[in-house]
């Protein structure tokens, strides 16, 4: 008997990277696919499907690799986990970047094989995904690595310092609100659509964070989520209490971005809990902020070095720095996600808090399940 193979995602505007995977999975056995409803993906996601849900399943249910598919009964990350309980296949099949210690952890507690696939196209065609077919997903995400929170003029009052970020190229759909800046992208989306207009990138970012941020806003985002979008590369922006920058460093080093990309790898988490409030707790002042500074300052040393043991470090030590301000920013189980890997990468992070983003390990090799990005050059 033909053992039963599970794999779940969205499988909007099905294309050959698709396809390849369920034939990937078809070859371990009947293949049942589960597929997100339109409601969790404007959740996760933050927008609307191209298709409905109703076509999404039309599409893939007449695939010949798969044996049945249907609606995923739930909602969130884990929306597939009552059908799961209901169909017990032998295997769960997931691909690289779809891969969580939760959903890990919930097939070891069934009973189910858990494993991870790399996106690997068909033959000789081209690697594809849903966000490289989308045009808006031509502007970029960003990642701050060291010195997040110093954007904001009530943490940088107490202590000047500096805030690290990388613009990462749109390979995947990082979900919405998943400390990736997506609500600033998803304003550059509705200002420029396609992708960062020619010009200076200063001024362009300074209109974006305008933009997002206009008379009246309650909570201002940080400007570091405007220029790491807008300004390619790695750069360096050091605030001293107000919300721009003093100063910009900007880096478009070859080796040096190749070697980030590199060593940089990332796990996704499950979503935040309702209610969820960073701000409800926090310890902000100058000893606390200062550590953050340093940490940013010292990663800033180690990348120029390319010292790798020391950048996951201060990678480290920022995200600390980060957690005893902010505590509310981990809890339990992203904590107990974490130290997983303790044994496994020199560094680690978060981006965003509370859950819904990602863990991004500083690793001298390649760390199982997990993904890498791509740092946008011009």
């Amino acid at each position: 008997m033909a053992k039963k193979v599970f794999v779940s995602g969205c499988y909007d505007m099905l294309h050959s990277g698709h396809i390849a995977f369920f034939e990937e999975a078809a070859l371990l056995g009947d293949l049942y696919v589960g597929i997100g409803s339109d409601a969790t993906i404007n959740k996760l996601k933050g927008r609307r499907t191209i298709n409905t849900e109703q076509e999404r399943l039309y599409m893939v249910g007449a695939l010949k690799a798969v044996k049945e598919a249907f609606v995923n009964k739930g909602s969130g990350l884990l929306d597939f986990e009552e059908d799961l309980r209901e169909l017990k296949p032998d295997i769960f099949f997931v691909n690289e970047d779809g891969h969580t210690p939760a959903k890990e952890e919930l097939c070891n507690r069934l009973g189910i094989k858990y494993l991870v696939s790399r996106r690997i196209p068909h033959g000789n065609l081209p690697a594809r995904s849903t966000t490289a077919l989308r045009k808006e997903c031509n502007i970029p995400y960003r990642i701050d690595l060291a010195g997040g929170w110093l954007d904001q003029p009530y943490v940088s009052k107490h202590y000047p310092g500096s805030v690290i970020t990388i613009s990462i190229e749109p390979d995947y759909e990082f979900n919405d609100r998943s400390g990736m800046s997506t609500s600033t992208r998803n304003k550059a989306i509705e200002l420029w659509q396609t992708d960062i207009p020619a010009g200076d990138k200063e001024k362009l970012a300074r209109t974006l964070f305008c933009y997002e941020n206009p008379p009246g806003t309650e909570i201002i985002s940080g400007s570091q989520d405007a220029l790491g979008i807008v300004m390619p590369g790695l750069n360096r922006y050091d605030y001293r209490g107000s919300f721009w920058p003093e100063t910009i460093e900007s880096l478009y080093d070859t080796d040096i971005l190749d070697w980030l990309e590199q060593h940089l790898y990332l796990i996704s988490l499950t979503p935040r809990v309702q209610g969820y409030n960073v701000l409800s707790k926090t310890f902000i002042n100058e000893s606390n902020v200062q550590v953050l500074s340093n940490a940013a300052s010292e990663c800033w040393k180690a990348i120029m070095n390319k010292d790798l043991v020391k950048f996951g470090q201060t990678v480290r030590e920022s995200f600390e720095a980060q957690t005893a301000m902010f505590p509310n920013m981990v809890d339990a189980e992203i904590m107990k996600d974490i130290k997983s890997y303790h044994n496994k990468a020199l560094g680690w992070k978060l981006s965003g808090a509370g859950g819904g983003g990602y863990i991004i390990l500083v690793s001298e090799k390649p760390v199982e399940n997990t993904f890498k990005i791509r740092i946008r050059r011009t």
